[in-house]
């Protein structure tokens, strides 16, 4: 053997020598990643835990008492993917948070809009769902508004649920407003019904639904929504493989059509209407 073919022998050695033990600690770590995902609780429970609330019409009770609604169909189909069961956790809204940390269920599907500060606690998925804030009105108390700036007056009084993006948008673009929390969307109508705010300010398609089933006491004041939003799972930080995951999920579920064919059914339709307690 030449000197100078040993010497490339050699070097080549020492660099597999220096270079295998941080290959070998990576694919470690890539599998204690992956040994610590989400998706491997999932699998080895056999169901998918779900964080959830209740909003027409992305989850709803229908007349048995059962779970129905958009969200509840992408869970479903998300479930029958993975292989696994669905299992729902109906919760506050302005806990879901804490308790998705608290790890009580495995993400939020929940019509969860995307923000910078939920960012800061959570992950969230490419946007599986838009949808946009929007307001019905009190035919008496503000028959003649017809913008923003009419509801953005000391005298108004609007109705928001509490911990939603709504409510953060109304306090932003009416902030002269009188802002009235409620723990559900159905208290906050309420309030609207019986005369005791002018507005109700809550996500599409909601508005345009009540204002069809209240025409006597309800209109939109301003036909389409005036902020658009997206909403995303939400899922604990440090788990890259369930972000991806549910990415390509969402994805696969976008090219095939199958998220557009089930949005359209419960927001552009009302024929899911009979099957829900009016």
């Amino acid at each position: 053997m030449n000197r100078r073919l040993f010497t490339l022998l050699t070097v080549a050695l020492l660099m597999l020598a220096v270079s295998s033990p941080p290959l070998a600690r990576a694919q470690s770590v890539n599998q204690q990643l992956a040994a610590g995902s989400v998706l491997e609780t999932i699998k080895k429970r056999g169901a998918i835990k779900v964080g959830m609330s209740t909003f027409i019409p992305w989850a709803m009770r229908d007349k048995s008492g059962a779970l129905v609604g958009y969200e509840i169909d992408v869970a479903k189909r998300l479930a029958e993917d993975l292989g696994v069961k669905a299992e729902f956790a109906p919760t506050a809204w302005d806990g879901i948070i804490p308790a998705l940390l608290a790890g009580k269920f495995d993400l939020i599907i929940g019509g969860l809009s995307i923000t910078p500060e939920r960012n800061l606690t959570v992950n969230f998925t490419l946007p599986y769902a838009h949808s946009g804030t929007h307001l019905v009105a009190n035919r008496k108390l503000a028959d003649d508004f017809k913008s923003l700036d009419d509801f953005n007056q000391p005298a108004v009084t609007l109705a928001v649920r509490r911990g939603a993006t709504p409510a953060t948008v109304a306090k932003r673009l009416m902030p002269k407003a009188i802002l009235r929390q409620f723990d559900e969307d159905a208290l906050a109508l309420q309030e609207v019904l019986n005369g005791k705010a002018h507005a109700f300010v809550t996500s599409a398609p909601t508005p345009v639904f009540e204002a069809l089933k209240h025409p006597e006491t309800l209109f939109l004041p301003i036909p389409e929504p005036f902020m658009q939003g997206m909403e995303g799972f939400a899922l604990r930080k440090g788990d890259p493989d369930a972000l991806n995951f549910f990415n390509n999920w969402i994805l696969l579920r976008q090219q095939d059509g199958w998220l557009q064919e089930r949005h359209d059914y419960w927001f552009k339709t009302r024929d899911w209407a009979s099957q829900v307690v009016e």
